[in-house]
């Protein structure tokens, strides 16, 4: 088991390495001055003075060579100095921790509510004996993963803030602006969920040692929680892992939407203002949660499949556990 967690943890440490250089390199190698483009934006139009670039370049380490460039943002990094914002002079830190706590509770909520639908569709087509029940809930993924995510949240916003006044349509004022872009979020990942896990189930049924189970006795219950269940979740608890890490990527499109404070708006600004400290540093905290999110699966897949420690991970042959 250790041998297994020093190999993810070593993985998880290439896999952050590697994002922040090919970061770097598609940022800072670009052919646009994010300087000189701060300073036209604030001028009005009017020539910026080039020892004024010069002096911004040289503070921000702008003038330096790639390499150095390079060597020098790495060693701040792995002292937790992310640098500072070329648009507002804040540390990257600290704008990245004042909004990550929105998109934290946004994201929580999403997860919640796709984990509870996704898994509720999927153990429930496997339970119903109505097959009109069980082609209507397994119908149900492929469309939530077809239908773009901002195309919910305008519908939900249509309905539930400007037709019924259920919701706030904009805002981070309490629990009910949470709610329609959490839905937003849950849709899609709900979907997922769904599918990969009703295919896990179905192909878990089909084993033998479910035949055996029911031999014995066992209720359908047990059955499909004791047995089908936990073989089939194999698949789902990866793609889960997935899942989350991209979480954040689509808090960006559904904070835009809903008007919410937090971190896909500041990936907005920071993108839309070319301030490379801002978008370096939100890659790599993405980047980092999307490897804990990984590293954590990986240490759940040893519980619900011993054979991963021995490298046996093949499930067609295995019994039940």
């Amino acid at each position: 088991m250790a041998a297994y967690v020093l190999r993810r943890l070593g993985g998880a440490v290439a896999v952050l390495w590697a994002a922040f250089t090919v970061s770097y390199l598609i940022l800072y190698l670009l052919p646009s001055d994010p300087v000189a483009i701060m300073l036209d934006q604030g001028a009005g139009g009017e020539r910026v003075d080039p020892a004024r670039v010069a002096e911004l370049r040289e503070r921000y380490g702008f003038d330096q060579g790639p390499v150095q460039q390079y060597l020098t943002l790495l060693g701040r990094t792995l002292t937790g100095d992310l640098g500072t914002s070329i648009s507002s002079g804040a540390p990257v830190s600290g704008l990245i921790a004042d909004a990550f706590p929105e998109t934290a509770k946004l994201a929580g909520l999403a997860l919640a509510l796709a984990l509870v639908a996704g898994v509720g569709i999927a153990l429930l087509a496997s339970w119903t004996r109505a097959a009109w029940l069980r082609d209507l809930l397994l119908a149900l993924p492929p469309l939530g993963v077809a239908v773009p995510g901002f195309w919910v949240g305008l519908v939900l916003l249509h309905l539930f803030s400007f037709t019924w006044f259920v919701f706030p349509a904009v805002g981070n004022e309490g629990f009910a602006s949470l709610v329609l872009p959490a839905v937003t979020l849950a849709v899609g990942l709900a979907a997922v969920v769904a599918q990969v896990l009703s295919q896990g189930l179905r192909e878990a049924s089909r084993a033998p040692y479910v035949e055996t189970a029911f031999a014995k006795g066992s209720g359908r219950a047990r059955v499909l929680g004791a047995h089908v269940a936990r073989n089939g979740s194999l698949p789902t608890v990866t793609v889960l892992g997935v899942l989350v890490g991209n979480l954040l990527g689509g808090t960006v499109v559904v904070e835009t939407v809903f008007s919410r404070q937090g971190f896909g708006r500041l990936v907005e600004n920071a993108v839309t203002t070319q301030d490379i400290p801002v978008v370096q540093g939100l890659v790599v905290v993405a980047a980092a949660v999307f490897v804990v999110t990984s590293l954590l699966v990986d240490l759940v897949h040893p519980l619900l499949d011993p054979r991963v420690l021995a490298g046996g991970h093949g499930r067609s042959g295995g019994g039940a556990r």
